[in-house]
């Protein structure tokens, strides 16, 4: 069975009783590990129970597919239910998934994580097809499902953020929920007791790495530096960060752009205009922000912008190498700036 968004949080609070194997997959590998423990812990009364827990790795199970079942199948010495958690699976497993769900044994619950799948991942279809397994998708946290992992977390500490301290963690997290939650942890013991945290707070205590290569993505791009987009998105890539989540930020930045040079069309000041998008334009990105404010405007930007949905789109549906998907938008956004400006229709 497949899982859908509106799903995910009754599913993992209670599965389907008829379900004995669950493939949670994505991007977001930070999600991916949260939502397997979760899992796992609706289970176990102690995670770390030896007998009751087992860990098997894709390769032991290629090496010897009869351990999937002889794992799943055993009986814990302490009385309880097991849980199996199966960790780097790949399309590589889809046959012996499909040979396990046919005829699953014993009642252990197996957990299964595994990476971005596309749509036509093999491994991903057993699972949304079969009866006794289900398939949970894991993207990255955006909009207000993103507001209410800040919100959650910061609550824990009896925090709760201004509306513009939100904007800026809104902008700043979100690529990996393992991330997300770390920076926000942090943001906590900076502020050290129950309050309010301010922009100021935020401003101070989060600028992650991962928010900081993708910052380099984007404005190396939406700046037409075709070799500092190179490295920056090869670094980008190389922490982890999801095409998803890149395509996502670029499209974030250049409706800030929208924001800002509709305002100056307006009779505004350029100055001024930056000055009044919130989150505001971190201080050692101004003058670039402000050089890209005279490089684009409204019709450009509007086509950079349809580029990016397309582009999600396909990372999410064809197939396709989400990479080079991403990196193939993010050059032709580069290659517009030294384009003529588009004409205007009559």
């Amino acid at each position: 069975m497949k899982i859908t968004a509106g799903g995910v949080a009754g599913f993992i609070k209670q599965p389907d009783p008829a379900c004995r194997a669950v493939l949670v997959y994505g991007p977001d590998r930070g999600l991916v590990r949260e939502r397997a423990a979760a899992l796992a812990a609706g289970v176990l009364d102690d995670p770390g129970d030896p007998f009751r827990s087992a860990e098997l790795t894709a390769d032991e199970i290629k090496s010897d597919p009869a351990r999937l079942g002889d794992e799943a199948g055993a009986l814990s010495f302490t009385g309880g239910r097991r849980v199996v958690r199966v960790v780097g699976a790949g399309d590589g497993l889809a046959e012996i998934f499909e040979r396990f769900l046919d005829a699953p044994p014993g009642d252990a619950l197996v957990v299964v994580e595994a990476g971005a799948l596309a749509a036509r991942s093999a491994l991903r279809k057993v699972f949304e097809k079969a009866k006794s397994g289900a398939a949970l998708a894991c993207y990255a946290d955006e909009g207000r499902d993103l507001a209410a992992v800040i919100t959650e977390t910061l609550a824990r500490h009896g925090l709760k953020a201004s509306g513009e301290a939100l904007a800026y963690l809104q902008i700043h997290l979100g690529a990996d929920r393992a991330v997300t939650r770390g920076e926000l942890e942090k943001l906590a013991l900076y502020k050290g007791a129950p309050g309010t945290v301010e922009l100021d707070d935020a401003m101070a205590c989060v600028d992650d790495s991962a928010a900081s290569s993708l910052d380099g993505v984007v404005y190396a791009a939406a700046g037409g530096q075709w070799p500092d987009l190179d490295r920056a998105l090869e670094r980008a890539l190389r922490q982890g960060i999801s095409p998803v989540a890149v395509v996502r930020a670029m499209a974030g930045h250049m409706t800030r752009l929208h924001l800002a040079t509709a305002r100056v069309a307006a009779g505004q000041p350029a100055a001024q205009a930056m000055k009044t998008l919130r989150p505001p334009v971190i201080f050692k990105f101004a003058d670039r922000f402000a050089a890209q404010m005279r490089l684009w405007r409204g019709d450009r930007i509007a086509a950079a912008l349809e580029l990016l949905m397309g582009a999600e789109l396909e990372c999410k549906s064809t197939g396709q190498p989400a990479e080079i998907l991403c990196a193939r938008v993010l050059m032709r956004i580069a290659a517009m700036v030294s384009r003529p400006p588009l004409a205007r229709s009559a």
